[in-house]
């Protein structure tokens, strides 16, 4: 029973792990963004909120579900703006002027078309839709202007009224609800419905009473709004926010409009309505603003102003070729050509002759092809769709023409056209055309591929019949270094810019010798060999001749002979020799413990290591002789024919090798340094035994000198350096009583990490020799003076994943499987 129940876990847990990051996903491929209204943007990033997606993730979901890459970045603009306008929208806006301010307040009762928005399914944008949403654009009314002559006072405006010239006085008085101003020695003055220019009229007949000098105009009269009132507007209908919102009086249609969202989705943006006293005072256009700018009939509302908007009549959808696709509100009047004008008009690839229409009738859908010459003529109907298709991908009238002319490319298909015109139309042929053939690429009836081969010469020349050309011909004309291969040489050895050249006709050996840079110093003119391609050899025989060779001698000045120089084949290899007996100095080095340390140049080629020690007067009494190595550079630095140079990057090197140990015993990082210690580290040690040298030279220690040797014999090394995996890393004082082990707990001991096995020694002279194995136990290397010990780190093992583990679990499921199957 325990084993069914262990069994049934570790199926449950294989089971959850094999259905991670299943999940249901719309195909997106065929959106395109610019076509989607914010309400369905704000939808899909809803969705991917009700996840935890962030914005970079619904990107990625997009894309992963078929969205191109450029609709991706039009969505993440799309987010980032929707997102602006939400923190835009989200601010109370409060307008202040010199004097005059005014607070919005928020809208009560209102009912709340948004939701059904949110609800619609990804589909075409409505045209206009964003204007109302968009917070960069909000109609707010400017409260800093001066005040409008035809302004209607009502209760609650504050009026500024200012007496200057013979009398001086200002009033601030405040418009009471029956309309009425209470004014200092002049008494109630009625100014409620008043326009501003009348009631200054009004305000300067009964003032004249009290200050005469109005009427001889000795004194001025100014009246100007302090703080303006609030109105009620009410918005009915197809709003986004239908509802009653409270607005500073000098609001307009366009202003209320943006505070309810506009209109909803079916909602008209080309019959909104302004009533005032039951009667329809104005009837708001929006594409005259949206296509032209102009805020045609944008009143000003007055209080308990009514704006309705009615439910849109006629609607069309044009996608395709035109430069903004979308759905288009269409009123009585307007044709097929308006609601191209609205898109913006076709775009550079559109198919302009023909548009067809998607209808749908009281029964079923129909197609209809509309011609361009019935576009102005053509009623749109409700709900009508317009594709705009693109051109074709094709040349009614090409053909082109490469190879071997002057000007390659495509040309018109004139009427008559021929093959020889069309050539005279590229400039002609070139020097190198291939005269013998070329051939014309041809369209079938079908679009299968055809060729049609001509003579060049002969066609040019008449002698064969000129070749109508038809659409979509392709000529080639080769050209004769397109028809083998490009002829070069190659010269190598004793030159001093050895490499493949061009080859040209009667190229001769003393001209390539030249093209190379002439011989090197220890270069022979002499015995030159020329190695020259075979073209007819036996291919039956053994012995077939491969290459044929040439031995010549050129004079050393290169100086022209007349007819007797070598003249050269395409693909030939020259080779320049070495003179007989040159040879180029080689310097070895001997630094440390000897009377004259420095640079020597090998003078014989038999010379040793001993005859070393001896030219430089012997080791002194502080030499350490066991110590002593040999460091020879790889196969790269004994070709450099410049030793000297090699020995003073190396004083170089040993140097920054100083510093960086100093740096580390402060515990600074130099990458430098690092590199430095590699390249010192990869030379070539060679593991001498120098007293072996001195007692026997000429011995088979007795190592011959090389190119760049160089030698070193350290004074008497006292100290032992333990490094890898130790505790702590160090050097150590010599004693010869101490063992392997000894010194390595002197370093700490043993890290966790370290691989025994692999402890090994490397002795001052090079020599590296490891731990042996005996039994069960480590047999550790003697230890010397100027020693390393180094213990490696042991390889890490891979920590095993959730696949793995995944995987153990299903083999063990597997298995708990067929035993319960054998015991039942």
């Amino acid at each position: 029973m325990n084993l069914k129940r262990i069994i049934t876990a570790i199926v449950f847990l294989i089971a959850i792990f094999t259905a991670t990051g299943v999940y249901s996903q719309t195909n997106y491929s065929n959106v395109k963004v610019d076509e989607l209204s914010d309400a369905q943007i704000r939808q899909m990033m809803t969705r991917a909120e009700s996840v935890g997606y962030t914005d970079a993730q619904l990107e990625q979901m997009a894309s992963a579900q078929g969205m191109r890459s450029d609709e991706v970045q039009k969505l993440r603009m799309r987010v980032s703006k929707i997102r602006e306008q939400g923190a835009a929208i989200s601010t109370d806006v409060k307008a202040e002027s010199n004097g005059r301010e005014f607070v919005e307040t928020t809208q009560g009762g209102a009912i709340d078309n948004e939701k059904k928005e949110k609800d619609e399914e990804v589909g075409p944008k409505i045209f206009g839709s964003e204007l109302f949403r968009n917070g960069s654009i909000t109609f707010e009314p400017n409260l800093r202007i001066a005040t409008p002559k035809g302004y209607i006072i009502g209760p609650d405006d504050k009026l500024l009224i200012d007496l200057t010239g013979d009398n001086e006085a200002s009033y601030n008085l405040q418009v009471s609800t029956e309309g009425y101003i209470n004014l200092q020695y002049v008494g109630r003055i009625a100014v409620g419905g008043l326009t501003i220019d009348q009631a200054t009229s009004k305000i300067r007949t009964a003032m004249s009473k009290t200050y005469p000098s109005l009427r001889s105009g000795r004194t001025s009269l100014a009246i100007n709004l302090g703080n303006i009132r609030s109105i009620k507007v009410t918005i009915t209908g197809q709003a986004v926010k239908t509802g009653t919102y409270t607005l500073p009086s000098l609001a307009t249609v366009y202003n209320a409009l943006y505070a309810s969202g506009g209109p909803s989705a079916n909602g008209s943006f080309r019959n909104i309505q302004v009533i005032r006293n039951n009667k329809v005072v104005s009837t708001i256009d929006v594409y005259n603003f949206l296509l032209k700018g102009v805020q045609q009939d944008n009143i000003r509302l007055q209080d308990q102003d009514v704006i309705n908007i009615p439910v849109f009549s006629k609607r069309v959808e044009i996608t395709g070729e035109v430069k903004q696709a979308a759905l288009f509100e269409i009123v009585d009047g307007e044709s097929l050509q308006n609601v191209i004008n609205f898109a913006g008009g076709f775009t550079t690839q559109a198919y302009t002759a023909k548009i067809k229409s998607f209808q749908n009738t009281d029964r079923q859908r129909k197609i209809t092809d509309v011609n361009a010459a019935d576009f102005n003529t053509y009623s749109p109907k409700n709900g009508d769709k317009y594709v705009v298709e693109a051109i074709l991908d094709r040349f009614e009238n090409r053909v082109e023409i490469i190879g071997a002319v002057f000007r390659p490319g495509l040309y018109q298909l004139d009427k008559g056209l021929s093959l020889v015109q069309l050539i005279n139309k590229a400039d002609g042929l070139t020097e190198d055309a291939f005269m013998n053939r070329g051939y014309i690429s041809r369209l079938n009836i079908d679009n299968t591929s055809s060729l049609l081969s001509f003579d060049v010469a002969k066609v040019m020349s008449g002698a064969e019949s000129d070749i109508v050309l038809q659409r979509e011909d392709k000529v080639t004309i080769s050209s004769l270094f397109d028809l083998r291969d490009e002829y070069k040489v190659s010269i190598q050895g004793e030159v001093r810019a050895p490499g493949t050249f061009d080859y040209a006709d009667n190229l001769n050996l003393e001209a390539l010798i030249q093209m190379a840079g002439g011989f090197k110093e220890g270069a022979t003119p002499n015995r030159i060999e020329i190695s020259r391609r075979v073209k007819n050899s036996d291919a039956a025989s053994k012995s077939a001749v491969t290459a044929q060779l040439f031995t010549i001698n050129v004079d050393q000045n290169l100086r022209l002979q007349g007819d007797t120089s070598f003249i050269l084949s395409p693909f030939d290899i020259v080779t320049v020799r070495n003179s007989t007996g040159y040879e180029v100095q080689k310097q070895v080095k001997v630094e440390g413990e000897v009377l004259y340390p420095g640079v020597y140049t090998i003078t014989k080629k038999e010379e040793r290591i001993s005859d070393l020690i001896a030219r430089a007067g012997g080791l002194t009494p502080a030499a350490y002789q066991e110590g002593a190595s040999l460091k020879r550079p790889g196969p790269t630095d004994a070709t450099k024919t410049n030793d000297k140079n090699a020995i003073h990057n190396e004083e170089e090197d040993a140097l920054k090798l100083i510093n960086l140990r100093r740096s580390q015993q402060t515990g600074a990082k130099d990458t430098l340094g690092e590199a430095v210690t590699e390249k010192i580290i990869s030379s070539d040690l060679v593991g001498i035994n120098l007293d072996k040298i001195l007692r026997k030279p000429g011995s088979r220690y007795d190592l011959f000198l090389e190119q760049g040797d160089v030698v070193r014999v350290p004074k008497q090394l006292q100290t032992v350096k333990v490094t890898g995996e130790v505790l702590s890393p160090n050097s150590i004082v010599y004693s010869s009583g101490k063992s392997f082990k000894q010194y390595v707990n002197g370093a700490g001991g043993f890290t966790f990490n370290a691989y025994k096995k692999g402890a090994h020694i490397k002795y001052a002279n090079g020599s590296v020799e490891a731990a042996r194995k005996f039994l069960f136990f480590n047999n550790y290397p003697k230890v010397k003076p100027g020693a390393e010990i180094l213990v490696p780190k042991r390889a890490e093992k891979e920590k095993l994943s959730v696949q793995g583990w995944v995987g153990i679990g299903t083999a063990i499921a597997s298995m708990a499987a067929i035993v319960v199957s054998l015991l039942r």
